[in-house]
């Protein structure tokens, strides 16, 4: 499992070099080929055994949500915006690596001591603090379009229960590093571990036309709070559960499962006694089959999201177990999956 590593390496959307290389180094030995497109997409294939006359994509992206330096002020200060959703709440006083020497830095926060309860500071009014003490230094240790991610390590809570960043969507990429490193399927799939998934779904379109699959399967993450917010009242906002199974996306924000995809895995997760969820509601943000299930003619989709308490911040926390079988539900749909199930 490379998801340590995957978790720890830092690619903020547009600069996915670093996870890039891990992906390459860990498939490179276990598929046919691999290249990289001009959008900085890593497209690997691998042949199948041809028991089936199908193409499939399986993805799963690459970056991260983190923030762009866009200026510097008089006093050494780093001014930032965010790339991908963000909740600023989170932002004060939380450690950041930035730029390629993943230099330490800390976003401004005010004392305690000095702040209203209600003070709530948007992210265009804070600041990163690098210890650079002018403009200048600032300039020349972070320029304009540096990337700047979360400082956060990948930390075993229990046997079963890990925390880390990034596992949106680092831990799909390990899943589909995993899926490569298998037995060969019953026909040609195309492992696409793509870029800027969380600043529009980029990289997917230009894999969903330089591959042209028959179908495809997203490996992804989604919310998961379960934790009740009062402890003596029941929460109302969740929306999957750790430890209950992969979770199967029937619709969200850019689009809906492929109907026979849909009931395919379900009976599947039945037959071999594999857990799996839906989300409870519908608010969930969209996923890189948003941009492949509408390319070309239509390319029948469906996505596979990990439970993840605390999405979109330094300390995700996930479970292996619903990790395991994850990959066994997609590892085992498609090695069942024929031409017919694609038929509406």
């Amino acid at each position: 499992m490379l998801l340590k590593e995957l978790s720890e390496a830092i690619g903020v959307s547009g600069d996915e070099g670093a996870v890039r290389a891990l992906i390459h180094n860990a498939i490179k030995d276990h598929v046919d080929d691999i290249t990289i497109d001009g959008m900085g997409n890593l497209i690997a294939f691998k042949k199948g055994t041809g028991e089936q006359p199908l193409t499939a994509v399986v993805a799963a992206h690459m970056d991260e949500v983190g923030f762009m330096v866009t200026g510097h002020t008089g006093d050494g200060m780093l001014l930032v915006e965010s790339i991908g959703g963000i909740d600023a709440k989170i932002l004060p006083a939380m450690r950041v690596l930035v730029g390629k020497d993943k230099l330490y830095g800390v976003f401004m926060w005010k004392p305690i001591h000095l702040s209203n309860s209600q003070d709530i500071v948007p992210l265009d009014k804070m600041q990163i603090d690098i210890g650079a003490s002018s403009k200048d230094a600032a300039a020349g240790a972070a320029p304009i379009g540096t990337r700047v991610a979360f400082d956060s390590r990948y930390i075993e809570l229990s046997d079963t229960v890990v925390r880390g960043k990034a596992f949106d969507d680092r831990a799909g990429c390990s899943e589909l590093v995993d899926l490569c490193q298998g037995d060969p399927l019953p026909f040609d799939m195309y492992a696409a571990f793509t870029v800027q998934e969380e600043v529009g779904l980029r990289g997917a379109k230009v894999v969903a036309a330089s591959t042209n699959p028959d179908f495809a399967i997203i490996l992804e993450a989604t919310a998961c709070h379960e934790v009740p917010q009062d402890p003596h009242k029941p929460d109302q906002t969740t929306v999957t559960k750790l430890g209950q199974g992969t979770v199967i996306s029937y619709m969200d924000r850019t689009s809906i499962a492929h109907p026979g995809l849909l009931k395919h895995f379900q009976a599947v997760a039945k037959d071999a006694g594999l857990p799996y969820q839906f989300r409870s509601s519908q608010f969930a943000g969209g996923t890189d089959a948003g941009s492949i299930h509408i390319s070309q003619a239509g390319i029948p989709s469906i996505g596979f999201s990990l439970p993840c308490r605390y999405l979109h911040s330094p300390h995700t926390i996930i479970s292996l177990e619903d990790y395991k079988n994850t990959v066994a539900l997609v590892r085992a749909g498609l090695e069942r999956i024929t031409p017919d199930v694609l038929e509406r």
